[in-house]
């Protein structure tokens, strides 16, 4: 009979680990007794973060990284194998939102969105991959969104990005039935972050910090969901939640 992982023993891998979703599930999975390995571009927030974290008995280390170059993908893996032995499960988390209407031509933000949240992502499985084929386990949990399920105006650019790692994520699963690999999207509807900052048109920007005001749910409900799908024994895989506020249309 097969029980679930005790997390004290698993390595995390997080990205986008500065604020928001990551630092959430950064700050749950070591109060779990998980070694966190912390990347993000904020690397003042991020040394904040770990030495709260180590403050409080966990483990933790950190490394600047932006997604969009592999290398940096590459060192963050480095670190977690350099540091702690191995790498158990990576969370991609990196993500950025540059929404308003495709007429807006806004070419420099689409190529922005696809170089973080789609080429990010395969950077990552690019570092990771190859480790987790030597130890003979791994799990990739990646952030997808609610607006790859549920189109709307302003969004399609940005859920385009999203629905292409949704079907990376499920081809890589096809591919991957040896048992050595899991995969798990989580696709998190509105969630009180920083996602807004990133979009430059003032009308839309404006309108998603309404949004997540009135159906904003907390961070911290998305990372029990991803400690969740990593808590599951090593035969079980979490293919996709999809987690959203009650009053979420």
């Amino acid at each position: 009979m097969s029980v679930p992982s005790d997390l004290s023993y698993k390595v995390v891998v997080i990205t986008g680990a500065s604020s928001g979703i990551g630092e959430a599930t950064a700050r749950l999975l070591a109060s779990r007794g998980a070694a966190v390995v912390l990347g993000a571009r904020r690397t003042e927030r991020l040394d904040a973060i770990a030495a709260d974290i180590r403050a409080a008995g966990g483990r933790a280390v950190t490394r600047a990284t932006d997604v969009a170059r592999r290398e940096d993908l590459e060192l963050l893996v480095g670190l977690a194998v350099e540091q702690f032995g191995r790498l158990d499960v990576l969370v991609g988390n990196a993500g950025i939102a540059r929404t308003g209407p495709v007429a807006d031509l806004d070419v420099g933000g689409w190529s922005a969105m696809i170089d973080v949240n789609l080429r990010g992502v395969l950077h990552g499985i690019a570092a990771a991959l190859p480790v987790f084929r030597r130890q003979g386990r791994g799990h990739l949990v990646t952030t997808v969104s609610t607006s790859g399920l549920k189109i709307v105006p302003t969004q399609a650019v940005y859920a385009a990005t999203k629905n292409a790692v949704r079907t990376l994520l499920e081809g890589l699963r096809q591919e991957s039935t040896d048992g050595v690999l899991r995969t798990t999207a989580v696709s998190p509807g509105y969630v009180r972050t920083g996602l807004a900052d990133w979009i430059d048109n003032a009308e839309v920007r404006e309108q998603v910090r309404r949004d997540m005001e009135r159906l904003a749910i907390a961070p911290e409900a998305v990372a029990r969901t991803i400690a969740f799908a990593i808590e599951q024994p090593e035969d079980v895989e979490i293919g996709e939640i999809v987690i959203r506020p009650t009053i979420q249309g």
